[in-house]
């Protein structure tokens, strides 16, 4: 049985300790509860009969915790892991890991260094329409890549971002690229693989934070596909569709749904008999934009705790997708053509003369 604490009793917290403590996840149970807000440790603690503390130290100091599931603001990710790699516990920190690759950089080492394991939450890859789209991708059905596409048209009204002081600042937590769009994000680099260059633009439309609401950007892939990035909270007035387009030269497969989670077009030149019922056995209809990933989700981290398996997004991974959203805020800020990768022009190290 892995024990897992919760630091961060927020929002986020209801999905993971109605998992966690509900009994949904085999070989997993929630045996304590962390928040500075009192109210908010206390009513979950309350809910599943464990203990709610105060104070991190107090916390991380407790011998029955195995695993620590932060869910505290972004831009107190870094700090958070950093504490709990220290005090020996494995950690699951939800997206974005943090919001500088610095930062990143040095949550990684701490938890080597520590001899724990770093898990960073993208359930969306283990949503069941991306799972067997992600099944034809390896088995070479879409041939070469050529478009793929992100939309997440979502409604996040001021009442949400007014909810807590963090929300929507630079600091804590950035906007839509960074918080809400962060699962596509990392759903296109998935599939089309590393990123060459980005070249974004945003706003703030409707909502009165200091990041942005909106974005849009376009993406060059290193296999020569391109990319389109669509990210708003200001659709009006519900939620209208997360979604993820694969387009190759031999087949074209969306998934839409407000939580990537039905196969909207399934089509291959190449047709295979099972193609007729993906559609209607591979969809899924969640009751929120959570979708029902987390529970695959964690299903996957005590695997790879119980049995020393590696994590499908572990810290490197997950650096992955922030190191995208950097260059598309930088991209934002300059106006210009952004480049992921360091590309040598000068250096002559095995240039034959």
């Amino acid at each position: 049985m892995i024990r897992f604490g919760l630091l961060g009793c927020g929002r986020i917290a209801k999905r993971h300790s109605d998992l966690l403590g509900g009994n949904h996840i085999d070989g997993a149970t929630i045996v304590a509860v962390c928040d500075t807000v009192r109210s908010r440790a206390d009513a979950i603690a309350s809910k599943f009969g464990v203990p709610a503390f105060h104070d991190m130290d107090d916390f991380l100091s407790r011998k029955d915790i195995d695993a620590v599931a932060v869910l505290t603001p972004s831009g107190m990710h870094p700090a958070h892991v950093i504490a709990c790699a220290k005090a020996g516990k494995h950690v699951v920190v939800e997206k974005p890991m943090a919001l500088r690759l610095q930062d990143a950089d040095d949550m990684i080492r701490a938890c080597d260094e520590a001899g724990v394991k770093l898990f960073v939450v993208k359930q969306n890859r283990f949503n069941v329409p991306v799972v067997k789209a992600r099944d034809a991708l390896e088995a070479g059905r879409f041939g070469r890549l050529i478009l793929g596409t992100v939309r997440v048209r979502w409604c996040r009204d001021q009442a949400y971002y007014d909810q807590d002081a963090w929300r929507g600042t630079w600091a804590y937590d950035g906007g839509v690229l960074s918080n809400q769009a962060s699962h596509h994000v990392d759903m296109l680099e998935w599939f089309f693989g590393d990123v060459v260059s980005v070249h974004a633009r945003a706003v703030t439309a409707l909502a009165k934070i200091e990041a942005e609401d909106t974005a849009v950007a376009t993406l060059k892939f290193r296999n020569g596909a391109l990319g389109i990035i669509e990210a708003t909270t200001a659709v009006r007035p519900t939620d209208l569709e997360g979604s993820l387009s694969i387009l190759g030269e031999k087949g074209t497969v969306e998934i839409a749904g407000f939580a990537v989670n039905q196969i909207r077009h399934w089509r291959f030149v190449d047709e295979s008999p099972s193609d007729k019922d993906v559609i209607e056995k591979f969809s899924v209809n969640p009751p929120n934009v959570y979708g029902f990933g987390h529970q695959a989700y964690y299903r996957h981290v005590i695997d790879c705790l119980m049995n020393q398996r590696a994590a499908l997004v572990d810290g490197l991974e997950g650096r992955k997708s922030l190191e995208l959203i950097s260059a598309l805020y930088e991209s934002i800020e300059t106006g210009v053509e952004v480049p992921l990768r360091f590309a040598p022009r000068l250096g002559r190290l095995g240039v034959v003369p």
